[in-house]
């Protein structure tokens, strides 16, 4: 009971500060690149990357605070692993930004991904046997191979962008289509987030 109590806290705690050097990155990556305050092509997908790479630490944010506000569960070893995974693999996507490594952009993107939709499938499942939890998962049934296909689509078609834009050279339309797409995938996350939080406060 003092570990269900106290987890959270720790949790969001850990992550605040994950969260906090993740933005630290990603503003001096703005203050420090003059090619952001051209009128080019190139600055115009270089602040795309930004606005999706912004989008994507809100996200992260937002899935992790919604669970511990909605769930309980007794915490693993590998709960308190969990944000330092997702902290590198920020800040390895932070560090590729610019037109000129879009296709590892996109790449890490898909990872991350990957690894918080695994992240939220092992929570959901620990805290599905968790009594606590029984009035949230009264009328929500367990995750279906259809529901795991559906979290991994965005995961594919990422990486797949990642793989079609790996020249160095490919900055173009493709490019910047690419980048729209991802920033519109971020802000429906989001939005679904959101959707999602509202429903189970009503119950």
């Amino acid at each position: 009971m003092r570990a269900k109590e106290i987890f959270p806290t720790v949790l969001l705690t850990l992550l605040s500060i994950v969260q906090a050097l993740a933005l630290e990155l990603l503003w001096g990556y703005v203050v420090e690149h003059p090619y952001l305050y051209d009128w080019t092509f190139t600055a115009v997908l270089g602040w795309l990357q930004v606005v999706a790479t912004l989008l994507g630490i809100l996200l992260i944010w937002l899935i992790y605070s919604d669970m511990v506000l909605r769930l309980s569960w007794v915490p693993h070893t590998i709960d308190a692993l969990f944000p330092f995974l997702v902290g590198i693999l920020e800040f390895a996507h932070i560090s590729v930004l610019g037109p000129t490594q879009i296709g590892l952009w996109f790449a890490i993107l898909s990872a991350l991904f990957a690894a918080m939709s695994w992240i939220s499938h092992v929570t959901m499942k620990r805290a599905r046997q968790d009594d606590d939890n029984r009035e949230f998962f009264v009328d929500t049934e367990p995750a279906s191979r259809r529901d795991h296909l559906l979290r991994a689509l965005p995961v594919a078609v990422l990486l797949l962008l990642g793989i079609a834009l790996w020249p160095s050279t490919n900055q173009g339309w493709l490019a910047v289509t690419a980048t729209t797409g991802a920033i519109a995938l971020l802000a429906y996350h989001i939005w679904m987030n959101h959707v999602y939080t509202q429903i189970s406060y009503a119950r």
